[in-house]
């Protein structure tokens, strides 16, 4: 069979792929093998391959193709997340673009609409990976809001309030006005903003003088209810128990005094708006104040506000400063550094805002899943984020749960019209509840109305592992038992609260065990100066273009090549090109060994006895390490290590030594010998390179149906012969040195040299006949004393002679090395005078000092081979 002269990856990635997924090798079902489980961190509904998904999906490909190959029952469960706000976000401004407002709809008609949009759009990052070669079990493929999934949130939602851990209260919440809905305090990133600090004076109420307080924000002056000061700030205890007068809005409000104000900040005295501030917020409950909430869902003003109705928070900003200005309040302005909160998903301020919403008690959940982590029954790799896990569990807040959106897992409480509420998972049931809960069986389905908002998405992304073999509403299935716990998570650091710490608890509450046993956390891929690859500063390659170029394989490697777990990935595409260049290094190693004709009759020369005994030791050596790595979770370096073995062994050292002379026939033991370890080293590769190994791995022999490399063994490390491998090291070195002698004394390789060693401890080597033949030696032997008219070169302490041949020109060349001795000599004295000179030594930087020093050592060196060389030569 002819094999092309180029690699195609793109014909093979299609072909192969195709006939993996119609042979269902990438398919499981519970049986007697132990299971391996991954489940998917699963992407946004909403999402597109970026380079981020690349790193992670393919480290969980590398894990599930291993175990697959180990004899385990191997199962990747893919699936999409329906990402509430940002998939909401997409359908609304769909709707606007076709002149629809989401708030003419109903919430079936506008569901209607997003369902529609999910089954256009959702799910092409699915298609994508596969483009990848992601082995996932298509055929497993969850959502969600899949009926099994969406049904397995609500009953998590009723079985956590009915044990008192979810509650229902008016709690200050980060509002997003752009989606209006709240987000959890994981879903705020803070940023530091160039900001202005505004100074302005209310009149104190009653007597001549004002109170003069400072704020960065302005417009919610008109949602004060007090001015609050230290207790033991001299400056503003007389004004304790006054009361002051709000400019603009003219509302006499209290001065109160509270250890929690800042002396240092502003002026000392703090205004308080309850309902837009945190801390505000507190301090209002504990001194009783009156909350005004001046803002609408939108970040608009509302009525409560008196001024500025329906006007946009910033531009009411701008509007206030001159109006405070010609009022007399405004003191002055300074620039201020200082942090705000912005939205995760739209990127729009934070508002603090009181709020009706219904939280989950965490502290309880939170206990035990701290403890399952710091006694490593899972263990984070790198070891690191336990530090940053223990932190935020130590501190946990109650989470909140209610999302004011549609799109999303509907909460199951349902309302009568005096405000009580029953829990249920239906209409019906609720309706059964309440007639029985309130004694009121005159009650109909039309008295009762179910809540408006929905579940946080992190609601159902926290029953993933479970919820994907429908281990909630099945808890005993055989599925659950068999998959569960998973082996592996390999997630980003971003989401250890947001996602990792919660399926744990998720994991301990519902299964009473852990959901994983390890968890890989990936790094941030950026871009080659170190900035995070983003769509706005137009860093990030597109993914499948980068396949397109070079190959799945390539970008594989290129991934992998600097990815070491928790570490941020420097990406740059040259990395690619290594890798693909790493693919056609291996295919033209393929079109050698398949070039080569064997002959039965020919008798095994030493020469490749030494060399294939060499090269099986140390692919066992490397094999050793690699499975040290894979239990280390450096899969980086399981690559480099595999890389180098196949590239520099058997590519560069290994096929050069057992490969025949031109047009001549190979001996049957050696070509065997040499398919065999081209077998092993495509199975150590697969799970790194999938394509190509399959397709060398299907020209390599002649193969029966079904002995595919996706599921053949994984080979194990043997035993190797440290010794074998030191003696290689040692006659590397020398074959090296002879190639470096022919190089400087322009001696073409086909003329063959001479080789003696001078007698002692070192001068045997079993792989002599190995240097012979990559060395294009005669002879090999043994010398008392150094011969007359030998060029000269050391390996360690071993002194080698290779007698001048007609073609060595012995006058030019002892001419040749008297000058460059003549030269070294002068430069050597030039930097003793250096060093001599004690004002250079005690004045110059230390580096500087050092750098001579070396120079003189490298010097004497030189000299003392040039001398040697030359005293052969004469």
């Amino acid at each position: 069979m002819e094999i092309p002269s180029k690699y195609k990856p793109a014909a093979t990635e299609d072909k192969w792929y195709g006939y993996w997924s119609e042979k269902k090798y990438f398919h499981s079902e519970p049986d007697g093998r132990e299971p391996y489980t991954v489940v998917i961190p699963p992407p946004n509904v909403t999402g597109v391959l970026h380079m981020g998904h690349m790193l992670n999906n393919t480290l969980q490909d590398v894990l599930v193709r291993r175990a697959r190959m180990q004899g385990k029952n191997a199962c990747w469960v893919p699936g999409t997340d329906h990402a509430s706000i940002a998939t909401e976000a997409k359908v609304v401004n769909k709707l606007k673009q076709e002149g629809i407002d989401k708030n003419d709809l109903s919430r079936e008609e506008f569901l209607a609409h997003a369902w529609e949009w999910k089954e256009k759009h959702g799910g092409i990052i699915l298609e994508q990976l596969k483009k990848l070669g992601a082995s996932c079990d298509w055929d497993r493929t969850r959502f969600t809001m899949d009926g099994a999934l969406y049904e397995s949130v609500i009953d998590v939602f009723i079985d956590l309030y009915e044990k008192g851990l979810i509650y229902r209260g008016v709690r200050m919440v980060n509002w997003d006005p752009s989606a209006q809905t709240a987000v959890s305090d994981e879903e705020v990133i803070h940023k530091e903003v160039q900001s202005k600090l505004y100074y302005l004076r209310y009149r104190v109420e009653g007597v001549e003088g004002y109170l003069t307080i400072a704020t960065t924000r302005p417009e919610t002056i008109l949602g004060d209810t007090a001015v609050c000061v230290h207790p033991e700030d001299d400056r503003f205890k007389s004004f304790v128990g006054k009361k002051v007068i709000v400019p603009l809005v003219n509302r006499a409000v209290p001065v109160i005094a509270d250890e929690y104000v800042d002396r240092e900040f502003g002026t000392g005295a703090l205004k308080i708006t309850p309902a837009h501030d945190i801390h505000d917020y507190e301090i209002g409950q504990k001194h009783h104040l009156e909350s005004i909430d001046i803002f609408n869902d939108d970040g608009t003003l509302n009525e409560a506000a008196q001024l500025y109705t329906g006007k946009d928070r910033f531009a009411v900003r701008e509007e206030i400063v001159g109006d405070l200005e010609k009022a007399g309040s405004l003191v002055k302005i300074e620039d201020y550094v200082n942090s705000v909160g912005f939205s995760e998903r739209t990127d729009a301020v934070i508002e603090p805002k009181l709020s009706m919403q219904w939280f989950l008690k965490m502290k309880e959940l939170a206990k035990p899943a701290l403890e399952v982590v710091e006694k490593n029954d899972i263990k984070f790799h790198p070891a690191k984020f336990k530090n940053t896990y223990r932190h935020w569990m130590e501190n946990v807040r109650d989470w909140n749960i209610s999302r004011q959106l549609w799109w999303g897992q509907r909460i199951p409480v349902y309302y009568l019209s005096n405000g009580d509420f029953v829990v249920a998972k239906s209409g019906e049931e609720a309706l059964e509840k309440a007639r029985k809960q309130f004694h009121r069986p005159e009650l109909q389905l039309s008295d009762l109305k179910q809540d408006e908002d929905v579940m946080d998405t992190w609601f159902s992304s926290w029953l993933w592992p479970i919820s994907v073999f429908d281990g909630i509403r099945f808890p005993d299935n055989k599925e659950i038992n068999y998959y569960y716990p998973t082996n592996d998570l390999v997630t980003g650091p971003d989401i250890i609260f947001f996602w990792v710490a919660r399926m744990i608890m998720a994991g301990l509450e519902y299964r009473k065990e852990i959901p994983f046993k390890n968890v890989y956390f990936t790094g941030i891929v950026r871009d080659k100066i170190g900035r995070k690859m983003s769509k706005t500063l137009g860093n990030s390659p597109d993914p499948l273009e980068l396949i397109k170029k070079h190959g799945a394989d390539g970008v594989r490697v290129g991934m992998l090549l600097t990815a070491p777990a928790g570490n941020d990935l420097p990406f740059d595409e040259a990395l690619c090109e290594q890798g693909r260049n790493f693919s056609n290094k291996i295919w033209n190693a393929l079109r050698l060994v398949k070039g080569w004709k064997p002959e039965a009759s020919l008798e095994t020369p030493e020469h490749n006895k030494l060399a294939v005994s060499w090269f099986e030791d140390k692919l066992n050596e490397t094999l050793a390490g690699i499975e040290k790595n894979f239990t280390g979770y450096r899969i980086s370096d399981a690559l480099m290590a595999t890389y180098k073995l196949i590239w520099d062994d058997f590519c560069s050292w290994y096929l050069e030594m057992v490969k025949p002379a031109y047009q001549q026939p190979i001996d049957a033991f050696t070509l065997e010998k040499t398919v065999e370890l081209f077998e092993k080293l495509m199975k150590m590769l697969h799970p790194f390179m999938p394509f190509i190994t399959e397709e060398i791995w299907h020209l390599l022999r002649e193969r029966k149906a079904g002995d595919d490399i996706i599921v053949a063994s994984m080979p194990v490390s043997q035993s190797f012969d440290a010794e074998n491998l030191k003696a290689f090291e040692r006659a590397e070195q020398i074959i090296i040195a002879v190639r470096n002698l022919r190089k400087d004394k322009n001696i073409a390789f086909k003329e063959p040299l001479e080789l003696k060693a001078k007698a002692g401890k070192t001068a045997s080597c079993k792989f002599y006949p190995v240097v012979m033949k990559m060395g294009n030696l005669s002879s090999v032997e043994t010398v008392a004393e150094k011969p007359e008219g030998v060029m000269v070169f050391t390996v360690g302490s071993q002194e080698f002679y290779v007698p001048a041949n007609e073609s060595v020109d012995v006058e030019a060349e002892i001419k040749k090395l008297e000058e460059e001795l003549k030269y070294t000599r002068g430069f050597l004295v030039s930097v003793q005078k250096k060093l001599s000179n004690e004002r250079f030594v005690n004045n110059a930087p230390s580096a500087v000092v050092e750098k001579e020093r070396q120079k003189q050592s490298d010097a004497e060196a030189r000299i003392k081979v040039l001398e040697g060389q030359l005293s052969g030569l004469k």
